[in-house]
């Protein structure tokens, strides 16, 4: 009886222990970036001006996911599929500047494209140069 009882938890936990290391690779799959982005310098100067105007566009469009610090913990970041990413992180801010203007213009899964909402290519430059300043 004793014996049945520890496999049965033993079978649970470990159930569970795999569910959580299949959904966790699944969050975590790669964003492939074409080669062309990522090679892409940025246009807009970081400079005051465009860092206020992407911070702008940061609050109206992002900061409900990633967070008013780009930690990942915005008032809708619960409620998606995938996780928002903390952006003060090296993985993020290592990436180039067309990487993250890729992202951004294409969207994958719970992140949108905003070729639509922000049609002109240098709010999203500007964009790009407000998340550089989310470093830790």
């Amino acid at each position: 009886m004793k014996l049945k009882f520890l496999l049965t938890i033993a079978l649970v936990f470990s159930g569970t222990l795999i569910f959580s290391v299949i959904t966790g690779f699944q969050d975590k799959k790669p964003w492939v970036v074409p080669d062309k982005y990522i090679k892409m310098p940025n246009p807009e100067k970081s400079n005051p001006e465009s860092i206020k105007d992407g911070k702008e566009l940061w609050v109206k469009h992002c900061q409900s996911c990633h967070g008013k610090t780009g930690h990942g913990d915005g008032t809708k970041a619960p409620q998606l599929k995938t996780e928002p990413g903390d952006f003060s992180l090296p993985a993020t801010q290592k990436q180039s500047d067309g990487s993250l203007f890729y992202k951004m213009s294409e969207g994958r899964d719970d992140m949108p494209s905003f070729k639509k909402k922000i049609p002109e290519a240098e709010d999203l430059w500007s964009l790009v140069n407000y998340i550089r300043t989310l470093k830790s």
